[in-house]
């Protein structure tokens, strides 16, 4: 396969844009790359482009768990927590070192809920789902071990269960790579201006080039829309049914302040929603908050002082000893829920279900809702919606998302490393191996990032701005100081001749990336 990555993205853009294609699918998050995916497997002809960047919205801004869901079953929406369940359990088999089982507790105490027995009957139904038991209720002697510095008072136990807990970003990417080897097309930095409607129908769409400006028409003969909450700018509305967007922030604090071998799921005594305190790339996350996000969608989001608030509360509730301040906080996060909502104006976010909704009109298939976790059952419901357009049947493929990674000697790597690196590059595992041996084994700070992923994704994963690299190919953006500031002059000394930048435009890109960083990811302004 020819390079990924800016050159081949100026090359490539006339000759895409001049073809006819049989999908184009609209926004890179993980539906988006899950449709890709799955149309690509089949032979179909299909084109992937976002907006901004692939897992800029909601998919690099999530909660990072791979989960049925526990709530959705007292809402009573067991067939999305049966899914839900059965397709984590399939990632886990199929991508070991990108999702990775994560045993999470909850609390029990004295006259709280859910108690022990309430919440044991549900967990015996979630494991059924799933087609193993994998909860254990500890008493409080026990569980002191397992959760030193919770707080005690009036505390009966907890109860262990299993999930996983995946890096969102890098899961786009790895199921774009499986797209893009079996012949999809995936293109950042275009926006759809309109879709291109005659006689009733979608037959293509018109996209501008956000970096050079110009603007191309790409033909197709089925459009499927997956951006997200994003999603009723374009598609051509029915009923009352429309996108609510619903913003959920995190903070992430080091390691060190508040150590936790589990997550812990407990309700924030304010207002009895569930908020988790887990571990996630050697860092320690709090999350979430859920809230009507009434901000313009075309910037990143970002925390509120009140969700702030709210978190740090949530910490001193649950680990007390801590002494958790805004002062520990090392970034945060802000992503946007797109919900299905029927529009009732009395329901709080938290009430709204989170099943999914497709809608259809003459070459068009607008996915709306969701979770990541389902992602591929999404991606098989939209082609089967398109199918009927393209005038084929859905033909029966693998169900396996994952290729398994070629066989590629890691030099200079443990074990974990190595599985890591399998699980989160797929088949671009030879590609690490050949910068390993150039770049070295060295980590990036105190990460778990190496600094040959920084060369790989300059060089191979269509990086074309600053912040794609320190916020979504890896991670070293949120888990160091000042978005890594510090670290800055070794990212340019390795990553710009592997960009093509010059110094003026590596110089811009450094200005840039720190206002987003202090704008949408650091502690929000004092007010």
């Amino acid at each position: 396969m020819p390079a990924w990555n800016a050159d081949w993205r100026a090359r490539a853009l006339p000759e895409l844009a001049a073809r006819d294609w049989d999908l184009i699918v609209v926004g890179g998050g993980i539906s988006g790359a899950g449709i890709l995916r799955e149309a690509a497997r089949r032979g179909w002809r299909c084109l992937l482009i976002e907006q901004r960047d692939f897992a800029w919205g909601t998919s690099s801004r999530s909660s990072k768990m791979v989960h049925g869901g526990l709530r959705y079953i007292a809402k009573g929406q067991f067939g999305l927590t049966r899914d839900s369940v059965r397709e984590r359990q399939r990632l886990l088999g199929e991508a070991p070192g990108l999702v990775d089982p994560l045993s999470f507790i909850m609390p029990h105490y004295q006259g709280g809920f859910p108690g022990p027995r309430v919440f044991g009957t549900l967990l015996s139904l979630y494991d059924a789902l799933a087609g193993r038991r994998n909860h254990l209720f500890y008493r409080l002697e026990e569980l002191r071990y397992l959760a030193p510095g919770l707080k005690e008072n009036r505390l009966l136990g907890g109860t262990r269960f299993q999930d996983a807990v995946t890096d969102d970003a890098r899961l786009v990417m790895r199921v774009l790579g499986e797209a893009r080897a079996e012949g999809g097309e995936a293109l950042n930095g275009l926006r759809v201006v309109e879709l291109d409607r005659r006689d009733g129908r979608v037959c293509g769409l018109v996209a501008e080039d956000r970096e050079s400006g110009a603007r191309l028409t790409f033909r197709s003969r089925a459009v499927a829309l997956a951006t997200g909450a994003w999603a009723d700018a374009l598609r051509h509305k029915q009923g009352s049914e429309h996108i609510r967007p619903l913003r959920g922030s995190h903070l992430l604090l080091p390691a060190w302040r508040l150590p936790v071998a589990h997550a812990f799921s407990f309700m924030h005594g304010e207002d009895k929603r569930p908020v988790f305190v887990f571990p996630w790339e050697g860092a320690t996350v709090v999350g979430t908050t859920d809230l009507d996000h009434r901000e313009t969608l075309d910037d990143d989001a970002a925390i509120s002082r009140e969700e702030l608030d709210y978190l740090l509360a949530a910490c001193a509730q649950q680990f007390p000893s801590a002494r958790i301040t805004a002062a520990d906080v090392r970034s945060t996060w802000a992503g946007v829920r797109p919900v299905v909502s029927d529009g009732e104006a009395s329901l709080k976010p938290s009430d709204e279900k989170r099943e999914h909704a497709l809608w259809v009109e003459p070459g068009c298939v607008t996915l709306a809702g969701g979770k990541l976790t389902t992602f591929r059952l999404l991606a098989l419901e939209v082609l089967a919606a398109c199918a009927p357009m393209l005038q084929r049947p859905l033909d029966a493929a693998a169900e396996n998302v994952f290729s398994p990674a070629p066989d590629a000697a890691l030099p200079g790597l443990t074990q974990g490393q190595s599985r890591r690196l399998s699980g989160r590059y797929g088949r671009a595992v030879p590609e690490l191996a050949r910068l390993l041996r150039t770049v070295g084994a060295a980590r990036v700070g105190d990460t778990d990032c190496l600094w040959a992923e920084l060369a790989w994704a300059a060089e191979g994963e269509l990086v074309l701005h600053l912040d794609d690299l320190l916020l979504r190919r890896t991670r070293v953006g949120l888990l160091l100081a000042d978005g890594a500031r510090a670290e800055l002059p070794k990212i340019r000394a390795l990553c710009q001749p592997r960009l093509g930048w010059d110094d003026a435009r590596w110089k811009r890109e450094e200005q840039d990336y720190l206002a987003l960083w202090r704008r949408s990811y650091s502690l929000p302004a004092a007010e």
